[in-house]
């Protein structure tokens, strides 16, 4: 037992996960110098891997301002310039939305809740600036301010900078190694006194957590080249078409309710396809069809906190396609509540969901 104990790691926190969620989480411990590892397997199809990495102040056919969107956004301008300026990249950029209107109908509800409120909406004057590249025949609005995340960069410089200081464990997590006491938890040769599940869909079936109403769904997304296409904004006509480095576009997504896989789907492709050539009036080549399962959630809630139970197990999940926006201010809220005690926002707290936890 002693020889057992000696060549134990003891840690404070066991992060599963290095998505956004992980990422942002592991980035706050580490800022209050706090032990931890990360174990994440570098899974290319997780969600935060294939996201975009869109921040959209509005949502929705409705076109409504996102659930605290002015309080997340105030967090994460800094957060991403700090996190890029540690990494030596540029983290996010500003890329508002033109926003095609697909329909009468959907220009007509532009206008009428640019006339209700103009904060973040706006109707440019100038509605053939982008003529040349598309075609669009309702005209246009703007969504201002939008930001693009570099999650390309970002999760694999952060990655690479955990792995330089022993700070990660690349390879799969597996739920039956894990011993929980009152007092510790235990993984391997690895002593922690909490564990916090930041692995996106996976949380949905381990046992602590599967009661939470997640509401997973897949997404798919085409990865384009093309040189002639403006990569000033995020343009939307049905889809959204993100720039990303090197004449690539990223252009989706869709809800997949009912799957059986996270492999792409044909129809997906087909349909992409043609919206694409409808709309462009530039040349592109189709790269790469990728996909991933989304951890959203009913409520379109995050799950922030310790479980009612085991107060040494905690998750920070359920963001959806929110994401980018949502785990910077989560993850330094639920460090702020492990290390000083600090509520965490009622509306996200997982004590919300005590009683079907304590099932």
């Amino acid at each position: 037992m002693l020889s057992v104990y000696f060549y134990c790691m003891q840690i404070e926190f066991l992060i599963i996960g290095q998505g956004i969620s992980g990422t942002w989480l592991s980035y706050y411990f580490q800022k209050e110098n706090k032990s931890f590892l990360v174990i994440d397997h570098n899974q290319p199809n997780s969600a935060s891997r294939v996201a975009a990495g869109i921040i959209n102040p509005v949502t929705g056919r409705r076109i409504v301002k996102a659930w605290m969107i002015d309080e997340l956004l105030h967090h994460l301008r800094t957060a991403y310039h700090e996190l890029g300026e540690e990494l030596g990249i540029k983290a996010i950029s500003q890329k508002n939305i033109i926003d095609f209107h697909p329909t009468p109908q959907m220009k007509i509800a532009f206008d009428d809740r640019l006339k209700e409120s103009d904060s973040h909406l706006s109707k440019p004057a100038d509605q053939d600036k982008f003529n040349q590249f598309f075609n669009y025949e309702f005209g246009y609005g703007e969504v201002d301010p939008c930001f693009l995340v570099n999650l390309q960069e970002i999760l694999p410089a952060w990655r690479k900078k955990l792995l330089s200081t022993n700070q990660l464990l690349n390879e799969v997590f597996e739920a039956k190694e894990l011993k929980i006491t009152n007092e510790a938890i235990y993984y391997k040769n690895i002593v922690a006194q909490k564990i916090i599940f930041c692995d996106g869909a996976a949380s949905a079936i381990n046992p602590l957590f599967k009661n939470l109403p997640f509401s997973l769904n897949k997404g798919e997304a085409l990865i384009i080249e093309s040189g002639s296409l403006p990569v000033t904004n995020i343009f939307k006509k049905g889809m959204m078409l993100t720039p990303l480095d090197n004449n690539l576009f990223w252009i989706g997504s869709n809800y997949i309710w009912d799957f059986s896989d996270v492999n792409p789907t044909a129809q997906f492709r087909e349909q992409t396809e043609l919206l694409l050539k409808n709309w462009l009036k530039v040349p592109f080549k189709i790269i790469d069809h990728i996909a991933a399962i989304r951890p959203a959630n009913i409520e379109r809630r995050p799950f922030v906190g310790l479980h009612p139970i085991y107060k040494n197990i905690g998750i920070l999940n359920g963001m959806g396609t929110k994401g980018c926006s949502l785990a910077p201010f989560f993850a330094n809220q639920l460090t702020d509540h492990l290390i000083y005690k600090k509520e965490i926002l009622p509306e996200a707290d997982i004590k919300r969901f005590s009683k079907i936890l304590v099932r």
